[in-house]
């Protein structure tokens, strides 16, 4: 027996657009917003919040099962689709539509997992109209040329317990790769501060400074004491690798992390960045944005990067690197950007060179830079089975939802 496809406006029972109302922080009543549409779901910040009557809030409250549509953003963002399950109080915000579905035909979250597929996404981007940097969903579109394949109700719902358990098993591990991240920095902290030591080693004084404390038996040291700006060009324009640098990532091979060319065609002046050397933007180091790099033997940065080497006598790369990438030494690059002579919003070398760490003897710094590595590649192997189970629904999705395989239904559920 062969699926019938429908166009979604055919189980669907009601539509409406939300509130425009802005934020109030004296606003009680929760409203949802794009951003509260993660994977599929929608989830109430009860932080964001609007002021209305318990009377006006009344026909725009959320209900169990309810689907939410983002009709208007961004083009990467219009069409993103949440089901909301719960019972806490909320309304929904001006460009975002609710959907009422037809329960007796259709299974909320059977449905969702087709909008929230990629697929589905693909198929609402396609019927969106776009302006330069805006699209837009007209609902009737929608609602008359967006198909869903339409088995019977027993079918759909065992189809959506079978997608569910993989969602189950996937935010459970992400909740886990959270956790993980939280202790990851919390350890970070401890560590490259000397607030916990290995082995025998204890601190029973510390020094204070501004920024930091750090033990008595560590060196507080410039940055530019144990280590050096390098400024080689790429005179002869080399076909060598382009690397930006992310907040989060440090160095990336930039075609590959932006899909595109985001760099000029010329790269006789970007700077040279060999293997085991750091790179900073140096507009943009308050935000965290350093790397290191590792990824090839040579690569190519832009003019307005500044790129250094450590001395390996007195310093660990390893530890070197996970020191820069806290969130205190951000806030100390923030202070001394916002300070800069040339108040052009950037960190020069002789500015950065300037910045005091902490320097413990270099066997500890390369324990402390062992014991993180470790801590994080349990997190990339969390990752790793994340990444799994996503591919694993994928496949599931696309041999179930399409009717190449086909689930057997209980008994009491065969209508």
């Amino acid at each position: 027996m062969t699926w019938e496809a429908v166009p979604i406006g055919t189980v669907i029972r009601s539509s409406q657009y939300g509130l425009s109302l802005p934020a109030d922080s004296n606003g009680h009543v929760p409203i949802v917003g794009m951003k509260d549409i993660q994977d599929g779901r929608v989830r109430i910040d009860p932080n964001v919040c609007v002021n209305l009557s318990e009377e006006d809030a009344q026909d725009y409250l959320l209900a169990d099962g309810d689907i939410l549509l983002n009709r208007t953003n961004s083009p990467a963002l219009v069409g993103k689709a949440g089901i909301y399950r719960g019972t806490g109080k909320a309304v929904f915000a001006s460009y975002l539509v609710r959907l009422n579905l037809d329960c007796d035909r259709v299974d909320p979250d059977f449905v969702i997992q087709i909008l929230a597929s990629e697929g589905g996404q693909r198929h609402i981007k396609q019927l969106a109209t776009r302006a330069i940097s805006q699209a837009n969903l007209n609902p009737t579109t929608f609602k008359n040329h967006f198909y869903i394949p339409l088995p019977r109700l027993g079918e759909q719902i065992v189809i959506r317990d079978v997608l569910l358990a993989w969602d189950v098993a996937i935010e459970k591990t992400e909740r886990l790769i959270a956790a993980k991240l939280r202790q990851n920095e919390a350890l970070s902290n401890r560590l490259l501060f000397g607030h916990v030591r290995f082995g025998a080693r204890n601190t029973k004084s510390t020094r204070s400074l501004h920024w930091f404390s750090a033990p008595s038996d560590w060196q507080v040291v410039e940055i530019g004491k144990v280590a050096r700006e390098v400024s080689a060009l790429n005179g002869n324009d080399r076909d060598l690798p382009v690397l930006s640098c992310t907040k989060y990532d440090g160095l990336v091979d930039s075609l590959t992390y932006f899909d595109k060319q985001v760099f000029s065609h010329d790269t006789s002046k970007y700077k040279i960045v060999k293997h085991s050397q750091f790179a900073y933007a140096t507009n943009h180091i308050e935000e965290g944005s350093i790397g290191y790099q590792n990824l090839a033997p040579v690569g190519l940065v832009s003019p307005i990067y500044t790129v250094f080497q450590a001395d390996p006598k007195k310093i660990d790369d390893g530890y070197l690197y996970k020191l820069l990438k806290t969130e205190k030494l951000r806030q100390i690059f923030a202070a001394n950007t916002n300070s800069s002579v040339d108040r052009r919003g950037s960190l020069r070398w002789k500015e950065f060179a300037r910045i005091h760490i902490p320097l413990p003897q270099l066997e500890e710094q390369q324990e402390i830079s062992e014991a993180l590595d470790d801590a994080k590649r349990e997190i990339s192997l969390l990752q790793t089975e994340v990444n799994a189970l996503k591919t694993q629904k994928r496949g599931l999705m696309q041999k179930l939802l399409t009717g190449q395989w086909r689930v057997k239904i209980p008994e009491e559920s065969n209508k």
